[in-house]
């Protein structure tokens, strides 16, 4: 069936599986290929009935039974394995051809691999996908980058198959190269700050009410038809009222408290580095995970380290809910502030026209972070799309406001009562260093300058100044 299909998929692991039937659910025909021929035959055995599938053994026949322009995604491990899957292509396409890597990929590699393929006059779109086996099934959210030319083409399939929020597709081309693969990467970044605070929130409620996690799980089941409605709060809610069928206990008292990671955390916190935007909640979320697996660190601070701290005694348990509650959401809308920051400045660095606007209304379905806040960060975008600081909203600077008092009082009762928040406690000291009419920076920048010559300004005049320390301290204009 030579150049029938109208789209293809190569790598048929779970993802790569369920996205094909996505495609042919919606009256695609498409083109599949494995490197084992057996998944192939197994996913058309399987799964036929779900639309028209165009078997390959090949790669060349896999290449051929694709119309042109031929528009191929890749599903296989990021790095070397895409290297490979992409060197194997070339070859065989013609100019004008799509190549989709709809992968995690780290958004440099999707840089260089777009430049490398326009040589050939291909387009290369990478292309963020959230929303785990059951999006790509059922509708994820898609944010592919590349040029605007593979959009023309592309773009209706992907939004074709995407989640819908009020008749909205959760897709939308997001900008050149790599723009696409590095917002997904920020949104796995927002994802690690999101679910950190969760745990920390779930701690706060086992360790200051001594609450079961099934009660635990009847509140965020509460909280989720509020404000803080989300998917992680529901499958949170979920997750905390599971039972093990072996030992009848707790699901989340016999999970071993090491929270493991892929990377794409990593890369957040490195680039928000490179770009000195200061994602402190996806860090100190990152860095938790980290922590969580120090096993030979924490078993040397369980047998040595004193905690003299207090015994918490919760009064009033409702009131408390409700800060816990506050303090949640207030660090939650810091974590989406903090990343549309860094996408931001991203733009400006590799020259990307990102609409975070966008960006937001795409995520609100079939992606990990999907909420109903999604759709006020939309709106703040849309009153002002050059806004600098998403906190500084009028409708997320009243929300956060309104829970500033429960915020502080969390944050500090956990510090008094031994209760680790490092995500919450660097949200609210981001708030409150953001806020500041003056930092201490002052005194850094003094530091650096007496031990370094690094220079300095000043408040009362224009310039910049060093002062000779090891000499006579006059100052002289840099």
């Amino acid at each position: 069936m030579s150049g029938t299909a109208q789209i293809g998929v190569t790598g048929l692991a779970v993802m790569g599986r369920n996205l094909a039937r996505n495609f042919a659910r919606h009256g695609y025909t498409v083109a599949v290929h494995n490197r084992s021929y057996a998944k192939t035959e197994s996913l058309v055995a399987e799964h036929g009935s779900d639309g028209e599938f165009v078997p390959a053994k090949s790669m060349a026949d896999f290449v051929a039974s694709l119309e042109r322009p031929r528009k191929v995604v890749i599903m296989v491990k990021a790095g070397g394995p895409t290297d490979a899957v992409i060197d194997e292509l070339v070859p065989l396409l013609e100019e004008g051809d799509i190549v989709v890597d709809a992968g995690n990929a780290h958004f440099p590699d999707t840089i260089r691999r777009e430049a490398a393929l326009k040589k050939h006059g291909l387009h290369f779109v990478g292309s963020g996908v959230s929303g785990g086996e059951e999006g790509a099934l059922n509708g994820p959210s898609i944010m592919p980058g590349g040029t605007p030319e593979s959009y023309e083409s592309l773009g209706p399939i992907l939004e074709d198959i995407s989640a819908k929020v009020d008749g909205v597709p959760c897709c939308t081309y997001v900008g050149s190269d790599g723009a696409g693969h590095f917002v997904k990467m920020v949104h796995n970044g927002i994802e690690y700050a999101d679910m950190q605070l969760i745990a920390e929130a779930y701690d706060l409620l086992r360790q200051g009410l001594g609450a079961s996690a099934a009660e635990i799980g009847e509140i965020f089941a509460q909280w989720n038809t509020g404000d803080l409605e989300s998917f992680l709060i529901e499958i949170t809610a979920d997750v905390l009222q599971h039972v093990d069928a072996e030992t009848g206990k707790a699901f989340v008292d016999i999970v071993l408290d090491q929270a493991e990671q892929k990377g794409t955390g990593r890369w957040t916190v490195q680039n928000g580095l490179d770009l000195g935007v200061p994602i402190t909640g996806i860090a100190e979320a990152t860095f938790a995970r980290a922590l969580s697996g120090s096993v030979p660190q924490r078993a040397a601070g369980r047998a040595a380290l004193p905690a003299h701290a207090a015994s918490w005694e919760v009064k009033d348990r409702a009131a408390f809910i409700e800060d816990v509650r506050q303090a949640l959401y207030a660090s939650k809308v810091v974590a989406y502030s903090q990343g549309f920051d860094q996408i931001a400045a991203a733009a400006t660095e590799f020259g990307w026209d990102i609409d975070r606007g966008a960006m937001a209304r795409i995520w609100r379905g079939g992606c990990i972070i999907r909420a109903r806040f999604l759709n006020r960060i939309t709106e703040a975008y849309e009153r002002d799309q050059d806004l600098p600081l998403l906190l500084a909203d009028q409708y997320f600077t009243d929300a956060v406001a309104s829970g500033l008092p429960a915020w502080r009082r969390i944050v500090a009762g956990a510090a008094q009562n031994g209760v680790p928040t490092p995500a919450f406690s660097s949200s609210l000291a981001y708030y409150d260093g953001v806020r500041a009419e003056r930092l201490p920076a002052a005194l850094v920048q003094a530091q650096r300058d007496f031990f370094g010559a690094h220079t300095y300004k000043r408040v009362d005049r224009e310039g910049t100044f060093h002062t000779e320390w090891s000499g006579d301290r006059t100052e002289a204009e840099a």
